[in-house]
């Protein structure tokens, strides 16, 4: 690979246009498109994750989207090594990477690199979800936070899969994990890239996420989680713990209605949207552009132009 190459990274909390944005950019500037967000690599899994739909990633092709299987795991290291070849493959024929999701950690593994932290102990693994399953996630996010409180606060008590994977790090090393992000301070700058980041004012991003919520449930989100079970994958798998899989699993199995479900989700998703948000304003290489000037996206345009250095298809033709 060319050393350096040029990537551009769409960042922003859920619901915030980081897709309209991303499509806009590599219709544009000859791109392509790498998801970025922890979800939308499992099959099956369309609705609940907001994936692009199917006319989009006919308009633009997109990548790392369904590689995976609900039962399967994925994280921030693997996600880094599918990308970069990904951005390989995309360079090497004449186009931009454009990297668009909302899962920071992927993000800043890739643009940064990744700390060396031990491989997953399947046993210890196994003993950490049954913990959880007997227990409970806040008890288990009450032994992360006895060992390592400063990941605890980082992670939050909802995040079960970064609590797991928090726990087994000390388990596994006696060291705690923000002891080693903290050795590591993700020095090793892997591209040339230019992080946009896409602002909404909070009342607007919530109306929105309340408004995505409801027309999920409309195109059949209840009906997607029952498949998915159906195909013998657990309520307990990774994949199916996510924000509104695992409210809809519950309501599926009579521990409370649809209406119970779906304000959960909203709520669930509002709170979410407030981490990404704290995670990438301590990220001072994002330029911010705020969604509500009617000009942002011809501004951002503008920063990419001077970027990338691709040719610009502006949709005029000279006479």
């Amino acid at each position: 690979m060319n050393s350096n190459p040029k990537i551009i990274v769409i960042v922003g909390p859920t619901a915030s246009g980081k897709s309209r944005v991303a499509i806009e950019l590599a219709e544009r500037f000859d791109g392509e498109i790498i998801n970025a967000d922890s979800m939308q690599v499992y099959r099956y899994m369309d609705i609940g994750t907001a994936k692009p739909s199917k006319e989009d990633r006919e308009r633009i092709r997109h990548h790392l989207i369904d590689i995976r299987n609900p039962g399967e795991d994925f994280d921030a290291a693997q996600f880094r090594d599918e990308a970069s070849k990904t951005v390989e493959d995309i360079v090497s024929r004449g186009y931009l990477p454009i990297v668009a999701g909302g899962t920071g950690l992927y993000l800043k593994a890739l643009t940064q690199g990744l700390f060396e932290v031990p491989k997953v102990d399947k046993e210890l693994r196994e003993r950490l979800r049954k913990e959880v399953e007997d227990s409970g996630t806040p008890a288990l996010y009450k032994k992360l936070a006895e060992v390592d409180p400063v990941a605890a606060e980082k992670i939050g008590p909802h995040n079960v899969h970064r609590i797991i994977r928090a726990l087994e790090v000390f388990y596994l090393t006696g060291i705690p994990i923000s002891r080693l992000q903290e050795g590591h301070a993700f020095s090793e700058r892997l591209y040339d890239y230019l992080k946009i980041g896409l602002s909404v004012e909070r009342e607007t991003l919530y109306r929105k996420i309340d408004d995505r919520v409801d027309n999920m449930i409309k195109e059949g989100l209840v009906e997607e989680v029952s498949r998915i079970i159906e195909m013998g994958y657990r309520p307990e798998s990774k994949a199916m713990l996510a924000l509104g899989y695992s409210q809809i699993c519950n309501c599926l199995e009579g521990k409370y209605s649809l209406e119970e479900a779906v304000s959960l989700i909203k709520r669930g998703t509002r709170h979410y949207a407030k981490r990404q948000m704290t995670w990438f304003r301590r990220d001072n290489e994002i330029t911010w552009f705020d969604t509500k000037e009617e000009d942002y996206l011809e501004r951002i345009f503008g920063k990419v132009r001077g970027f990338a250095g691709q040719v610009e298809h502006t949709g005029i033709t000279e006479a």
